[in-house]
């Protein structure tokens, strides 16, 4: 049986920029047979907007935030008994920063929960690539807040002890290919 630490080094986060690729990578990990957990912000978003509530990120950024570590905390609960890697397409930390870079109070109890969100120290980092990006109901945020975003992410991630490795611009066979060999794994699940 595993100990926790080396359980946790087993949860890799893909991060960076919006519409940088994160989610087409998270999919082409799954069709390889590794296990993956979708973004919990567009799901809260996506929920949001269809039941009215205001828990959006530029509209009620705390209730988002609490939203997405919720989510982030029951992810890894749930994969938890899984021996083999497991990559998540943003963490708690993403949804901290963004209080962080609003400038707004995180509160006491929702950094508690955040801080029990353990992730592996490598953090792949989707650079901005405007050729990708879009935007649309979920992401209406333009392309020049999306990198401000991502440059804070970079510095909010090594500020938690992360070690940021960067993708390149390049398909996502061989976005999936450097980061499985970066971390010394098989190019498909076992």
């Amino acid at each position: 049986m595993m100990r926790r630490s080396e359980m946790d080094r087993r949860r890799i986060v893909i991060s960076g920029c919006s519409s940088g690729g994160k989610s087409t990578l998270l999919a082409e990990l799954a069709t390889r047979g590794f296990r993956t957990v979708e973004e919990p912000g567009r799901n809260i978003v996506r929920e949001a907007l269809e039941t009215g509530s205001d828990a959006l990120p530029w509209k009620n950024p705390v209730a988002f935030v609490e939203k997405a570590v919720i989510q982030a905390r029951s992810s890894l609960e749930a994969h938890a008994p899984h021996d083999g890697p497991v990559f998540f397409d943003r963490s708690a930390i993403d949804a901290l920063a963004h209080l962080d870079r609003l400038s707004i109070q995180i509160p006491q109890a929702l950094r508690s929960a955040g801080q029990t969100c353990i992730y592996a120290r490598p953090v792949f980092m989707a650079p901005p690539w405007p050729d990708l990006y879009e935007q649309d109901e979920e992401r209406p945020l333009p392309f020049e807040d999306a990198v401000r975003e991502y440059n804070w992410l970079c510095l909010a991630y090594p500020s938690r002890g992360h070690r940021l490795i960067h993708l390149p611009k390049a398909s996502t066979p061989a976005r999936a290919d450097f980061m499985l060999r970066s971390l010394g794994l098989p190019l498909r699940a076992s």
